[in-house]
């Protein structure tokens, strides 16, 4: 059973930080409910208790096409032009100039 330190320190026992997702560095808070008080992981915050990805949520077009993951990239990969990779190209082409 865990025991609170003479710094009010607590150690979160190993099977409720996993089944809360806790990682080091996690902010946790206590709610009071009737019989007590509960434990939650704290979500990201900004300074005035905003979800800071809430003003992006639905806001990317998933494009979602139907392709599967491949055939997307190879479409994506057509979008772009291609670096042929051969650094000397450049040097070739001015050389026969």
């Amino acid at each position: 059973m865990p025991r609170v330190t003479t710094k009010g320190q607590v150690t979160i026992p190993k099977e409720i930080r996993e089944t809360l997702g806790i990682e080091p560095g996690d902010e946790i808070a206590f709610e009071e409910v009737e019989s007590g008080y509960k434990i939650r992981k704290k979500e990201p915050t900004t300074a005035d208790g905003e979800d800071p990805f809430e003003k992006y949520r639905g806001s990317a077009d998933s494009g979602d096409t139907g392709d599967t993951m491949p055939e997307r990239m190879r479409r994506l990969r057509g979008e772009y032009p291609r670096d042929s990779g051969d650094e000397n190209d450049d040097d070739e082409s001015e050389a026969n100039a």
